[in-house]
């Protein structure tokens, strides 16, 4: 699977990094090979026009994935400054904030959803289980 990278964030991210747990999680879920995913790194501004026009939502958030059709999985848009508020939110750190973010955003293009408690259960599981084999993996 493509996996496309468009940093309008403003910041300096670790692109290469995000591409490569985007092609992990897609390869872990049997994504279809011919197919594309673009992760788009927004400034809090453009995801406020974002979530506002597509969610009704005037204020930014940390990820919106929008379904595509085939052979395109989707598209993923992170908001880094709203992921950093969260990462000191939860105590977490951003990298690890990312990270979820980012997984979190593929597994909705998969088909996974938070609309009960049994699925965002469901969800959370799988996000906690594939970042903890990507993790493992990176560990020398």
């Amino acid at each position: 699977m493509l996996v496309l990278v468009d940093n309008r964030s403003g910041e300096e991210l670790p692109e290469a990094a995000y591409q490569a747990l985007a092609e992990f999680v897609l390869a872990t879920e049997d994504a279809a090979e011919e197919g594309e995913l673009s992760l788009s790194l927004v400034a809090a501004r453009e995801m406020r026009v974002l979530n506002c026009a597509y969610r009704g939502i005037d204020a930014p958030t940390d990820v919106l994935a929008f379904e595509n059709e085939e052979p395109l999985l989707g598209d993923v848009i992170i908001c880094p400054e709203v992921a950093r508020e969260h990462a000191r939110d939860f105590a977490s750190d951003f990298a690890s904030e990312m990270e979820l973010m980012l997984t979190h955003g593929i597994l909705h293009l998969c088909g996974y959803s938070h609309e009960s408690d049994a699925s965002a259960e469901a969800m959370e599981a799988r996000e906690t289980e594939l970042l903890q084999t990507w993790r493992e993996r990176k560990v020398p």
